[in-house]
């Protein structure tokens, strides 16, 4: 099942009948009048865009003004956050068991071994400031968390492409070479 396709549907079943009206009212320059008029459905409607491609499972800002249009800024910004935090990633881009277990561990090892230097490390990895500010305001009190928070939000990003050795490398960057040297000690074990 394709997550973002499933994020649709339930953004579609949210709407009332009035909200759907509206939509496709938005949208008579970009699909035609008699097969606006057929549809009775959100989902309907947003598989008409995904054909005429003005929405994709990552390009959706059409959609989110659509429904900041009709003042659900609630499923607009729904949408946003799913693709932004990168949720429409197929199984496929995952990495693989092995890694994701090797990724686990060296995540469990970086939160109990950095503490206020955990923002260096993930700008390191190329999490952006928008990102690292949103998860110190969900968690304002907790440096553990936000550092776990982080470093979920990596992984998520950066799909099948996310190593435990890029977490080590960024460690050893930021001259946190002891940190760095607990997370390859713990890898060796799990591989033992």
């Amino acid at each position: 099942m394709d997550p973002f396709l499933a994020r649709l549907l339930s953004i579609s079943s949210r709407l009332n009948d009035k909200e759907l009206s509206e939509l496709k009212f938005l949208c008579k320059g970009i699909i035609g009048k008699s097969k606006l008029e057929f549809m009775q459905s959100g989902h309907e409607l947003f598989n008409s865009l995904i054909e005429k491609q003005m929405i994709t499972s990552g390009k959706v800002t059409f959609l989110e003004g659509l429904l900041k249009h009709i003042e659900r800024e609630d499923l607009a910004s729904e949408l946003h956050q799913f693709v932004e935090e990168g949720e429409v990633n197929a199984p496929e881009e995952q990495p693989d068991a092995n890694e994701k277990r090797r990724l686990r561990t060296a995540i469990e090892v970086i939160c109990d071994n950095v503490g206020k230097e955990w923002r260096r490390v993930v700008r390191k990895l190329g999490l952006s400031e928008v990102k690292i500010q949103r998860i110190v305001a969900a968690n304002p009190f907790d440096l553990h968390e936000q550092l776990l928070q982080a470093l979920v939000e990596w992984q998520k990003w950066k799909g099948r492409d996310a190593k435990a050795n890029d977490l080590i490398k960024a460690l050893r960057v930021c001259h946190l070479n002891l940190a760095a040297d607990r997370v390859e000690l713990e890898l060796l074990k799990l591989n033992s």
